[in-house]
């Protein structure tokens, strides 16, 4: 199976359970790596027949931007339900990074790997 990736995909949103976080938007970084055949797309250099990661990453910044989720794990799995049932891919892995979220070290975040049921 083939890759396609999004990566460092920045997003402004409402995360976290501290008061101040719930009032001031932060900045998640999200890779995305999302499992697709792209034979007939090599085949054919026709983007119908591809992931269109452009409409991939347009749906994914439209839903965290509206998100105010209290926890990473939660934001983080919704956004590979959304690739799994809104675009049909296999497989998919989201890493979101929550910078600075601990004092001290520079990344802090999840990593979910999902596939269709």
């Amino acid at each position: 199976m083939d890759i396609i990736f999004l990566g460092g995909l920045q997003i402004e949103t409402i995360i976290g359970i501290y008061d101040w976080e719930r009032e001031t938007k932060q900045t998640v970084i999200l890779d995305i790596e999302m499992a697709y055949d792209i034979q007939k797309a090599a085949e054919t250099d026709d983007i119908q027949h591809t992931l269109d990661y452009k409409a991939v990453s347009k749906r994914i910044i439209a839903f965290v931007g509206a998100s105010s989720f209290f926890l990473v794990e939660r934001l983080t799995v919704e956004v590979a339900d959304i690739i799994i049932n809104e675009f049909k891919v296999p497989w998919v892995k989201v890493t979101l990074n929550k910078k600075g979220a601990i004092r001290g070290a520079s990344d802090v975040g999840i990593i979910v790997e999902r596939g269709r049921k």
